[in-house]
């Protein structure tokens, strides 16, 4: 991302939750009211912020309207398909180490 705030990348908002995103979206809409003031009073020093606030703006609806679309995934959806992934996984490992590891335990039992 070549503008816009470092922190605030598409990948990183995918990992936000829709609080988070909330909570995003008043900060900067605070922000932007607050660099337009500065603009209009003649007290700007990087009127390039704006822009960078602008697109940040946009990109949080982007992800929370892609969101409510089915477009993009929640955090929880992605990380219940991880849990999911974990408890098959560890039922494969529980069935291994109950399962006998030589011929030799078979034949004993």
């Amino acid at each position: 991302m070549a503008i816009g705030s470092k922190e605030l990348a598409t990948s990183e908002l995918d990992t936000f939750e829709d609080d988070r995103l909330v909570d995003e979206l008043k900060k900067a809409k605070e922000e932007l009211f607050n660099l337009r003031f500065q603009s209009a009073t003649g007290q700007l020093e990087s009127h390039g912020r704006l822009r960078a606030v602008k697109r940040d703006f946009a990109r949080i609806y982007t992800v929370i309207r892609e969101r409510e679309l089915g477009i993009r995934a929640t955090p929880v959806a992605v990380e219940a398909k991880t849990a999911k992934k974990a408890t098959k996984t560890k039922k494969t490992e529980d069935a291994a180490a109950t399962a006998p590891e030589s011929a030799d335990e078979t034949k004993e039992a």
